[in-house]
Parts: structure tokens; C-alpha cells; sequence
């Protein structure tokens, strides 16, 4: 393996923390953009990385920090719009930054690019998320060619130390006044281990097969939304009695949460729930990747999902 400088765009959030974290430690240069450079120090911790204020959205401002790179990897991504018109912020995110990003690696002639789509992400999915996420990932896959392989993929809900999935319901069950409404209790995912996400980046980065592809990536077992939290209820010790909204009533509170600051749950969250969230072919199997089981991570960080003890897990996997 040669070693590898790589810039990574949405590189401070949770999986990009992990995966800067494994190409770090087989020897990669890593450059991280981050809006708001001293509000993402924790991240320091991982070795071969160099941390950066920049304006992503800024084409002129990728080419400067992309020209003497060899290779991109793409991050970014919202679950959910906090201000501004209805699909403004997923368009800007989700489909304009991609197609800036492809604009700026051929300008600066970097020869690989790896795009984080997400799984669902189709032209005509019901969401204002899914449908944004289609469109980046088809930029991404489009802009594929001898000058810039690029590989996208598809994750499930992502699971480990610090995410946003596992740890929110934990802490909803530890606030809910010992009923928990649950909206969309039949709702299908596969949850897939951040640090499975993380190696296959890192494998199809030196991988040329792997360019023109988008795979999928999925943990070993399928859930409905209602299993998942009554696993969380059990393995975090907080018991809950979980009664399932109909559709009606999961509408309903959809569009009374998207009101509440911080909009916890939105009316496109809920739109996105309709859709299974599982793999037709899992793409870890194809990168040679054995899927994590939920039930062996989970148990050893649900009510510890905190960013002091994701800041620790790094230490301990760069040896400091």
C-alpha cells in the first residue's frame, strides 16, 4: 500500500471520526475541512491528520485544499433542514456540494473519489433526503472515469461509540414517562457497525475494482424500529412500555416534532421510514468484510455515546 494523501469533506461528524481514524493508522496523509476548525479539536487525536477551516461550499476553496491530493472522500450530509425553504438545505448539501466537489477533483486532478450516499437514495423515494441523496450519488457515479474513479455507498443506520441512531433512543427510553410512543414501529433496518463502514472505505480506496460501483452496506441481521428499541430498553436497563403509533399518529407526530428546536423527528423523517432501510446484496461480503452484529458493540457504549468517550476510543486505537 502506498501511502496516500486524502481529503475528507464532512470529516468531523461521527463516521468521519472512525474513518479518518483507520486511514490514518495504515499511514495516510489525512486533511479534514471543518467550517469551525476549534469546535472539532477532539479530533486531533488521530494520527497523520491535519485539521482545516474552510468553506466547503466554496468551489475555489476545494480546488486550493484537493490540488496535491491523490485522493476525496465526501461526508457530508443533515438529516433533517433546520431553516430556509422546504428542500433547500438537503439540495445544497446532498446534491449541489457532490456536484461541486467532482468540478474541483477534476480541476485539481485528483484521481479518486469515494462518495457516502446512504441507503434508499432513489430518484423517485419519498423523501426530500432520500431523493437529495440520489441525486449526489449520481453525480458522483457519473463523474467516474480513467482521470476520477469514484465509488459510492449506501449505508444502513450506522451504529457505534458516539452515533445518533442507537444513542438517541437510549436517551429518549431515560425521558419517556415510562411510556414511550414509538412512530413507525414496523419500519425495517439493518444496522451496520461504523467501524465495517470505515474499513470499506478504506479498502476500496486502493481498490480500482471497486471504481463505477456503489454497494450497499449492512449489518448481518434485519429489525423492525420496535425490536431495536426494545433491545435498547433491555440492554440499558431503562424499561419502558413501548406502544406503537398507527400511521395516522406517526403523521401527526412528525409534524408536531419538526416544531420542537433541535427538530428531533420532521415529517421527512417519517416519509423516509417508509421505505425498508435493508440491503437487496450486502457490499461488505463483496469487499471481503464480515458484518459486526449490533448485539456485540451495542451493549458496551449504550448510555456512554458521548464525545469524551468516542475522544477516548480514538486514543486508544492510535496508541495514545
Amino acid at each position: 500500500m502506498n501511502p496516500k494523501t486524502v481529503c475528507i469533506v464532512g470529516g468531523t461528524g461521527f463516521v468521519g471520526g472512525y474513518i479518518a481514524n483507520r486511514l490514518g493508522r495504515d499511514g495516510h496523509r489525512v486533511r479534514v475541512l471543518s467550517r469551525r476548525r476549534e469546535r472539532k479539536r477532539d479530533v486531533l487525536v488521530v494520527p497523520n491528520l491535519q485539521l482545516l477551516e474552510a468553506d466547503v461550499h466554496d468551489e475555489r476553496t476545494l480546488f486550493q485544499h484537493f490540488k496535491d491530493c491523490d485522493a476525496v472522500i465526501n461526508l457530508a450530509g443533515i438529516l433533517n433542514e433546520q431553516t430556509g425553504r422546504k428542500g433547500e438545505q438537503f439540495r445544497r448539501v446532498h446534491a449541489d456540494l457532490p456536484r461541486k466537489i467532482v468540478t474541483a477533483c477534476r480541476r485539481a486532478s485528483v484521481r479518486r473519489y469515494l462518495h457516502m450516499s446512504a441507503l434508499g437514495a432513489a430518484a423517485d423515494a419519498p423523501s426530500l433526503y432520500q431523493r437529495t441523496k440520489a441525486e449526489g450519488e449520481r453525480a458522483a457515479l457519473e463523474a467516474n472515469s480513467d482521470r476520477l474513479m469514484a465509488t459510492s455507498f449506501r449505508p444502513s443506520v450506522i451504529f457505534g461509540p458516539g452515533d445518533s441512531f442507537i444513542t438517541l433512543f437510549a436517551t429518549l427510553l431515560r425521558f419517556a414517562p415510562g411510556v414511550m410512543f414509538l412512530p413507525t414501529p414496523g419500519a425495517q433496518f439493518q444496522p451496520v457497525y461504523v467501524g465495517n463502514v470505515a474499513e470499506a472505505f478504506s479498502r476500496a480506496l486502493d481498490d480500482p475494482t471497486t471504481a463505477g460501483k456503489g454497494y450497499e452496506l449492512c449489518g448481518p441481521q434485519r429489525y423492525t424500529l420496535r425490536e431495536l428499541v426494545e433491545y435498547i430498553s433491555r440492554i440499558s436497563g431503562v424499561r419502558r412500555k413501548i406502544v406503537g403509533l398507527p400511521d395516522g399518529l406517526s403523521r401527526l407526530q412528525a409534524r408536531i416534532l419538526e416544531w420542537v428546536p433541535g427538530k428531533p423527528y420532521s415529517y421527512d423523517n417519517y416519509l423516509s421510514s417508509t421505505v425498508p432501510n435493508v440491503c437487496g446484496t450486502n457490499g461488505l461480503a463483496e469487499l471481503g468484510i464480515e458484518p459486526t452484529p449490533l448485539e456485540t458493540v451495542a451493549p458496551g457504549y449504550i448510555g456512554h455515546g458521548h464525545r469524551q468517550d468516542r475522544y477516548q476510543e480514538f486514543r486508544r486505537e492510535a496508541g495514545r
